[in-house]
């Protein structure tokens, strides 16, 4: 068997975030009794990639993002709004959201006598516990490994160090990790030196000092490369 271990991103790879993003913000606007246009939700999605982005880099940390990120927009609104307490009421509606991205549960379950299966994700504990739980997805990995318990993030080496450490027999070769991030799934199996699968549904192109082992555009692809 080419593979024997698969790390498996949560967002946009086995749930879709985009659509629980989308639910909780309409939620926690409508409980402000503001209006959410589709400039204000793309101008929140641009500044909240950016302080991702900027934590994957190590420039900031998660507290300052879940802090931040609505006193920031606001601001560009001319609006004063207490930042912190929308943060809170955001990540609560954003809990509740366990959409599945297309079929990726079914997957799963026939992944699962073959592999095993471990998550690895940037999000926020207390959130990615939820979500995966409300899915029904938890009891199908064998060890789920969130950043902010970790220490660290992807794409950092040492992230991965942590993980593999805890991984009973492990062996690099035979581990794949599949995510939608370029610069944190991908980069980061670069970096730890494990093949790589991006999930690429929108046929982005890589970058030339970011190059994925594998390519996919749907989940269901995954056989394809797997057998």
């Amino acid at each position: 068997m080419k593979f024997k271990t698969l790390l498996f991103d949560v967002d946009d790879t086995l749930l879709d975030f985009q659509l629980t993003e989308k639910k909780a913000l309409q939620a926690l606007f409508q409980e402000e009794e503001l209006t959410l246009t589709d400039e204000i939700e793309a101008t929140y999605r641009k500044i909240n990639s950016q302080l991702w982005r900027d934590f994957e880099q190590g420039k900031t940390d998660k507290k300052t993002i879940t802090d931040t990120r609505f006193s920031l927009l606001f601001a560009q609104l001319n609006k004063k709004v207490d930042g912190k307490k929308m943060g809170e009421q955001y990540r609560y509606h954003l809990s509740q959201g366990h959409d599945l991205l297309g079929n990726s549960k079914e997957i799963i379950e026939r992944l699962k006598p073959d592999y095993a299966l471990y998550i690895v994700t940037n999000g926020v504990a207390k959130t990615q516990y939820q979500r995966l739980n409300d899915s029904n997805m938890t009891s199908f990995f064998n060890d789920i490994f969130v950043s902010e318990e970790v220490g660290y993030q992807k794409p950092m080496k040492e992230y991965f160090d942590y993980v593999f450490e805890r991984i009973p027999s492990f062996e690099r070769e035979k581990t794949l990790i599949i995510g939608d991030s370029l610069a944190s799934d991908i980069q980061g199996g670069n970096l730890a030196e494990i093949q790589t699968l991006w999930l690429n549904p929108s046929k982005q192109p890589a970058t030339q000092a970011i190059q994925p082992t594998y390519e996919i555009s749907r989940l269901d692809d995954i056989f394809s490369v797997l057998n």
